[in-house]
């Protein structure tokens, strides 16, 4: 008896152990695949001008379309963090910072549900996580969230699973989020539904105290995720963010997810239906608006992808605990073999980050360098711009008309730039070009608003290859010719 008491809290640390440590080796090996986002440029150019300046950014000093007006980062500790690795470390340096923080997402949770559960339908739940949220790891400040994220709702739920309120050592998680991402908006809101999960298990006379002590943890978050440079500014600009209407479907993160293809997200979500629907397992209400609203979430958005592969295993893991016969949810481990197991964990994360740092073979594509190189060599100051070529722009310290920080821009601006570059509207792309003054254009190879400067005069080719073209204004440029006109033949 007391055998299986000492190797069970071992095993619950074990695998989170492996299960980081393998994570963290695989993204390394898969380094140059989380280098793949275009935001991650200006993401880290950002950082560096905290670092460089000492202050955070007000106002606006990479466009020359929204230049001086007010803009905060949200996200400026991670962006500082990303710069401060890639300044020791070159490319390697974020590569490392961001495959430790989604392993350590993915460990802590290992650790949440197998505390709660057996091996095997752990393991089932952690796979499928991985295979959902894979296509989001990169390095941009949401990956530096992650365990932030995971830690603090497996708090709320933990505290749930056992009926009390939640410690207040969570508060300074929801604080450092506020500080990493915008995301810590979805912290605080899911308080509430957590806090009803507990008050209707509770015997009835116990339920009025129970919720004003929920009710206290929240006001105390609220007052700990405002604990930023910007104050409660913070929380308004996450909010501007979701105002954006019209302009959100032109965001390829934030479009609703596509089952067109058959993918990981579409199996996994199958797979768990016929689960329930086979097992006829039942959940407690609340859990299951917990679940819904995930969902929803997920199917809305596509960036919310992964935070319902992160949370729906802690809000399923008590409940399907017990559906399994599980009665020791809230055990706790031995405090020195997993003492042992993290500590092995950790050192051999040191060995393999201090090896990836040495060889340093990590650097993002590049395919725009020749475009960007053609058009600095004429001097250009104006740049029309694809969305996705902003980050490589103000990399290369070229103002940019837009790019990924899109509550900057708002829903107008983004809506009618779109129109020009599709040409949905016949005018507004040389309504654009002549407002904003512009001196080039670098657009996709096959946008329309490129294809149509091939034949307009007044604009050159300068640069074309299968991912981007580039324009520049040259009045000596002509592309049309009277047609000739035959007389009908008799």
């Amino acid at each position: 008896m007391s055998a299986q008491a000492n190797t069970a809290p071992a095993g619950r640390c074990t695998l989170p152990c492996v299960l980081g440590v393998c994570l963290f080796a695989g993204l390394l090996l898969l380094g140059n695949r989380l280098l793949a986002d275009p935001d991650t440029y200006w993401q880290i150019r950002i950082g560096q001008q905290i670092l460089e300046t000492g202050s955070l950014p007000r106002t606006d000093t990479f466009s020359f379309t929204m230049q001086g007006q007010k803009w905060i980062s949200t996200q400026w500790l991670a962006q500082v963090l990303y710069a401060a690795a890639f300044t020791r470390a070159g490319w390697a340096g974020p590569v490392v910072l961001t495959a430790a923080s989604i392993a350590s997402a993915f460990a802590i949770l290992a650790w949440f549900v197998r505390r709660r559960l057996e091996a095997a339908p752990t393991l089932v739940l952690l796979m499928a996580a991985l295979a959902i949220a894979s296509p989001h790891f990169l390095v941009r400040p949401h990956a530096l969230a992650m365990p932030v994220m995971v830690a603090w709702f497996a708090g709320l739920i933990a505290a749930a699973d056992r009926s009390k309120s939640p410690s207040y050592w969570l508060l300074p998680l929801i604080a450092l989020w506020a500080n990493l991402h915008g995301s810590f908006i979805l912290g605080l809101a899911l308080i509430g539904p957590i806090a009803l999960d507990v008050v209707l298990k509770v015997d009835a006379p116990l339920r009025v105290r129970m919720l004003l002590r929920w009710f206290v943890v929240g006001l105390l978050a609220l007052a700990a995720s405002c604990l930023t440079p910007y104050g409660v500014e913070s929380i308004l600009a996450a909010r501007n963010i979701l105002n954006l209407g019209a302009a959100l479907p032109l965001i390829t993160e934030w479009r609703p997810s596509d089952f067109s293809r058959l993918g990981a997200f579409e199996i996994c979500l199958l797979l768990g239906l016929g689960a329930v629907l086979f097992r006829g397992l039942t959940f407690p209400v609340m859990r299951i608006v917990l679940l819904l609203g995930l969902l929803h979430m997920a199917l809305a958005h596509v960036r919310n992808v992964t935070v319902l592969a992160l949370l729906l295993p802690i809000v399923i893991a008590a409940p399907l605990a017990a559906q399994m016969g599980r009665t020791d949810v809230v055990a706790k481990p031995g405090r020195r073999s997993c003492g042992i197991m993290v500590t092995a964990a950790l050192i051999a994360v040191a060995v393999m980050s201090s090896f990836v740092i040495m060889t340093n073979r990590f650097a993002p594509a590049s395919y725009l360098a020749p475009a960007v190189a053609a058009l600095k060599e004429r001097g250009i100051a104006r740049v029309l711009n694809d969305y996705d070529f902003g980050g490589y722009l103000i990399w290369s310290g070229i103002p940019v008309a837009i790019d990924g920080r899109t509550e900057l821009y708002g829903e107008r601006f983004m809506v009618e730039l779109d129109d020009a570059m599709t040409l949905k509207s016949p005018d507004a792309l040389f309504n654009l070009l002549t407002s904003q003054r512009i001196d080039a254009t670098l657009l996709r190879r096959l946008t329309p608003a490129a294809q149509l400067l091939d034949h307009v005069d007044g604009w050159r080719k300068v640069f074309a290859d299968e991912n981007a073209v580039a324009h520049v204004r040259d009045p000596s440029a002509r592309h049309t010719a009277e047609p000739e006109i035959k007389p009908a033949s008799n």
